[in-house]
């Protein structure tokens, strides 16, 4: 197995088909196809399945992928060590967050990384179920996630960025009282909810639960990012993170609730891991703060 196998394929997975990969690459898509097909014969798997023009990951793919990333940390932080300038750090900074926390302190962050260490590329990736933040980051997938606490993990450190409120946030013209609204006094308005599973999802179901009050369910969204249209097409309801709700007070009825809906968040990773980029941004995470 080929180091460039390895990033083609990365390429594929991140770029979500050959020809994306291809122009990210800066080669011919044949060349990733051929790549591609010679890593699965030493292999002996089949990493990706072809549907018509697409690629989807079989699931000896979705398992090659925690490790190929790992693959590319350590080549990048032996070629780091080895540079021509001991002083410019060089190499891959791998990041997860969840949706509602890839905004605002992190990207903050990112950009003072950055600043600082230009030659370094960074992977800014999508974290779709908090309760794996721990496991992402055991099987390789990242350095570092961003999600709310609490985060599992007995080996894991973390460093808390700051906390998010969550709001109500109903259909333009929605007749609901002045905020903030107690929990127990919910309006009938139908509501849009993300499956159980999602803890802060599972915490305010809970609540609402406690409290006594059921309103109408009217859509259970698996993307969590369709709430806020959902919500301005007059489908109904919602809890959203207080920047979005903020966001889209001139679009749609936002009120605060009562108890706040509070979450701390954070960044979490394995200090026995850390490659000499992730070390270098907990020292700017820890500088910062």
């Amino acid at each position: 197995m080929e180091l460039r196998q390895v990033e083609y394929f990365l390429a594929v997975v991140e770029h979500e088909g050959i020809g994306g990969a291809a122009g990210a690459l800066g080669v011919a898509q044949p060349t990733v196809s051929q790549a591609l097909r010679a890593l699965e014969r030493e292999l002996g798997v089949q990493l990706f399945h072809r549907i018509g023009r697409g690629m989807v990951l079989s699931a000896a793919g979705r398992t090659m992928v925690g490790p190929a990333r790992q693959i590319v940390r350590d080549v990048d932080a032996v070629d780091g060590l080895l540079s021509e300038s001991a002083d410019e750090l060089t190499g891959r900074l791998d990041i997860l967050a969840a949706p509602a926390m890839a905004s605002g302190p992190i990207v903050e962050l990112i950009a003072r990384f950055r600043c600082e260490y230009p030659r370094v590329t960074v992977r800014f990736g999508e974290l779709r179920d908090e309760t794996q933040a721990a496991s992402v980051i055991e099987d390789g997938h990242c350095e570092f996630v961003v999600a709310h606490l609490p985060i599992a993990g007995d080996d894991l450190e973390v460093i808390v960025l700051g906390e998010q409120e969550f709001l109500l946030v109903y259909p333009p013209g929605s007749q609901v009282p002045d905020g903030p609204i107690p929990l127990a006094e919910l309006p009938t308005i139908p509501m849009v909810f993300v499956p159980r599973g999602h803890s802060v999802a599972d915490e305010i179901e809970e609540a609402i639960r406690v409290a006594g009050i059921r309103p109408p369910l009217a859509v259970l969204s698996e993307h969590r990012e369709e709430r806020l249209p959902m919500v301005l097409a007059g489908i109904g309801g919602t809890l959203l993170e207080k920047t979005m709700a903020e966001a889209a007070a001139d679009r749609a009825v936002v009120r605060t609730v009562e108890p706040r809906f509070v979450r701390p968040f954070a960044i979490t990773y394995d200090p026995a891991g850390l490659s000499p980029v992730g070390q270098a941004f907990v020292d700017l995470i820890r500088a910062s703060s």
